[in-house]
């Protein structure tokens, strides 16, 4: 059972868990309460062993446009230390969503600014309909877009992020593919179907061993290859090699039947 979330919907579809923000009247910008709900709902999916994939997904014609206005106005009165308190909520969301142990899909349509593009960038992929638009848009209110930047850094490179973080100019979604902030482009009314075509292939992998390769990329993203990046990848697939299982997918794969997650 599910908790009851005041912005959000969780649709449950099998092993397949659609987070659906549910604010399409304000274009699904955030606010506290959707900031504190997507913290909430992503930890009781990651929690969900019965949870394959997530995928978060705007109502509406728009996946997120960003900071609610009335919050941003809100904001503009805070103290520094009340901005700070507010940033880290934000920044701990964020971190829930992109330190998922299970693959995370954004699928996205229409608005996916500042706030909407980080969230986009948070997820392990990112499924685009062709109407989709993009944007780190923060400059053009006098801020940056600080939190959001690990992630949009991730996807897309400091080179590219040099031009947008500064120019806040709407990045179109062949644009966004072809930068590395969605993985595909798609018609909107093929968008289920985009996503979908990812989902399938997730689910044959084995559930501990997609968590141990993201961990794997976490660790050594950036890193010189050097002797203790060698010894480091040696440890990390020794270890998964004895694992119940790695086991079972290697005897399964020698017998020619299912893995026991499949079966």
């Amino acid at each position: 059972m599910s908790t009851t979330y005041a912005t959000l919907e969780i649709e449950r579809k099998g092993s397949v868990a659609t987070l659906w923000m549910n604010r399409p009247e304000v274009l699904n910008a955030f606010n506290e309460e959707l900031i504190r709900d997507l913290a909430g709902a992503c930890a009781e999916l990651d929690a969900d062993d019965s949870v394959r994939v997530v995928v978060l997904a705007g109502r509406g014609k728009h996946f997120s446009a960003g900071a609610d206005l009335n919050w941003m106005q809100r904001a503009s009165g805070y103290s520094e230390a009340e901005n700070l308190a507010d940033a880290r909520i934000f920044a701990s969301m964020l971190q829930a969503l992109s330190g998922m142990s299970k693959p995370t899909i954004a699928r996205i349509q229409g608005a996916a600014l500042g706030g909407g593009t980080g969230l986009a960038a948070a997820c392990d992929m990112a499924v685009a309909a062709d109407n989709a638009v993009f944007s780190t848009s923060e400059v053009k209110f006098g801020i940056i877009p600080a939190v959001i930047s690990p992630y949009v850094l991730r996807a897309i490179g400091p080179r590219h992020a040099l031009r947008y973080f500064q120019s806040a100019e709407r990045i179109d979604a062949e644009q966004a593919r072809a930068i590395g902030l969605v993985n595909e482009v798609v018609a909107l009314d093929q968008l289920d179907a985009g996503v979908a075509s990812i989902v399938e292939p997730l689910l044959a992998g084995g559930p501990k061993a997609q968590q141990a390769a993201k961990q794997l990329i976490a660790a050594v993203a950036g890193k010189p290859i050097d002797a203790a990046v060698a010894e480091e990848t040696a440890t990390r697939i020794a270890r998964q090699r004895a694992t119940d299982e790695a086991k079972d997918g290697i005897s399964a794969f020698l017998e020619k039947r299912p893995p026991a997650w499949l079966a």
